[in-house]
């Protein structure tokens, strides 16, 4: 039996004279060979097989095959059963074993003093660290949580330069800003044009379309706004110029978070989009901390005032946080909000843990969630519409079974030849007969006078 054993100072290789001590876990005696060879700490910590261990494990094979391999890692140990035949062993007794091994480490290693021993296990901690910090899957998902921060602060900055040039300019040709509806073109304009004289002279083909480009010119000649010195006027271009290279760098970063999604989360990015979907990483910090949350708080993650509020005011908590900003939520009636919110919150968290957790990177799982959630969102509108209509329910009514027989009956309501009138004319008929005869005094009949007859004796 051989013992495979990774220390702060190389990995060692012992083999066990007396297997019969190792029954006694409590106390073990411990009758080892010298250490085989210095190992990369890294590998082994992933339950990787490096090149130099295969070697060494090799020559062990070829020399005693039928030798068993005592490890620590059941994950390295499958490895090496896998690739090189050689049983491995994994249990308490050897963990026990191994802690004894660690006990009496400088006696085993001679020629090391504790001191050198101690900056070696630092020495080790340190690049162990660094490898991890290296190759961590979190490093990528901090890519996307600052860039949708930045892409934020840039359409804010964006939004206070464009307020501002049109502000600014709009006291020279206040006209303009009406005739010119989009940002990035008004400021590439005001950059081309410079002061409102030199309107008639320009060429805005390659910026606006023939119709807007006569309609400014037109405007200019009849604008009604101040005269600018040529200082202002470079004041402003300049600030043009910095709104113009923000919005091609928007976009630029905009592709690069796009990409980026699509290889670390492709199915939540066909889900929700790749904005909302690096918001709500970047709300939960990564996407394995993401992936930990349920479907209900991935549903209102971003609304966390509005829910602590709802339950301190004990009224109804939000249907929605960031998940709102999503197409399949946006194009959703007022009225089925909520249901799809939450319907998509259920397949997001699905999504999220496929890409997370998961070894695959395609995103036919997303795909085909999002496609079940648009044949819901068709049925749900539908359903609403023919409620509206009055088709839905004749559409559903179902006609109640009667037998009907065959054996035809007599109808006697044909023997008679009086016409038949309904209670209600017969009831007219009486009103006006009583109307149409006069009216004449009730007269009281008079009592017969009761005779009295007497009777003789």
């Amino acid at each position: 039996l051989y013992i495979f054993l990774l220390t702060n100072v190389c990995v060692l290789c012992f083999k066990v004279l007396n297997e019969s001590k190792l029954q006694q876990v409590d106390m073990l005696m411990l009758h080892f060979t010298t250490w085989r060879h210095s190992l990369s700490a890294t590998a082994l910590v992933e339950g990787k097989l490096g090149k130099s261990l295969k070697k060494v494990l090799k020559k062990v094979v070829a020399k005693e095959a039928h030798e068993q391999l005592a490890i620590s890692d059941a994950k390295l140990g499958g490895v090496i059963k896998e690739k090189l035949d050689l049983s491995c062993v994994h249990s308490p007794a050897v963990a026990e074993l191994m802690r004894c091994i660690r006990g009496q480490m400088e006696s085993l290693i001679t020629g090391l003093p504790p001191r050198e021993m101690s900056a070696m296990s630092l020495g080790l901690a340190h690049s162990l660290s660094r490898y991890k910090l290296k190759f961590s899957p979190d490093k990528v998902d901090t890519m996307i949580v600052q860039a949708i921060s930045l892409l934020d602060d840039l359409d804010k900055e964006l939004n206070n330069y464009i307020m501002r040039c049109r502000e600014w300019y709009g006291w020279h040709f206040p006209e303009l800003g009406k005739v010119i509806t989009d940002n990035l073109a008004y400021c590439k304009s005001v950059r081309k044009i410079g002061d409102r004289t030199n309107v008639a002279g320009s060429d805005l083909s390659d910026i606006l379309p023939e119709e807007i480009e006569a309609e400014v010119k037109l405007a200019a000649e009849i604008s009604m706004g101040t005269e600018v010195s040529e200082e202002d006027i470079g004041n402003i271009r300049h600030l043009c110029d910095q709104v113009v290279e923000i919005s091609e760098y928007r976009a630029q970063l905009y592709d690069y978070l796009k990409n980026r999604m699509m290889a670390i989360a492709p199915n939540l990015t066909v889900m929700v989009g790749e904005l909302v979907g690096a918001r709500l990483i970047s709300h939960a910090g990564s996407l394995l901390n993401l992936a930990k949350h349920p479907a209900s708080t991935v549903q209102i993650l971003g609304a966390e005032k509005a829910l602590f509020r709802a339950l301190k005011t004990r009224k109804d908590t939000p249907k929605y946080g960031l998940i709102y900003h999503a197409s399949l939520v946006g194009q959703t009636t007022a009225k089925n909000k909520g249901k799809i919110s939450r319907m998509l919150a259920a397949k997001a968290a699905l999504a999220i843990r496929y890409d997370a957790l998961g070894e695959d990177t395609n995103a036919e799982m997303g795909a085909e969630n999002r496609a079940k959630l648009e044949a819901r969102l068709r049925q749900l509108e539908d359903k609403g519409i023919r409620r509206i209509s009055g088709t839905g329910k004749a559409m559903a009514k179902v006609d109640k079974y009667q037998h009907k027989s065959e054996v035809r009956i007599y109808d006697p309501s044909g023997d008679s030849t009086i016409p038949s009138t309904s209670k209600k004319r017969k009831f007219e008929e009486v009103e006006e007969e009583d109307a149409t005869e006069p009216m004449t005094p009730a007269v009281k009949p008079k009592k017969a006078k009761r005779e009295s007859v007497i009777e003789g004796e």
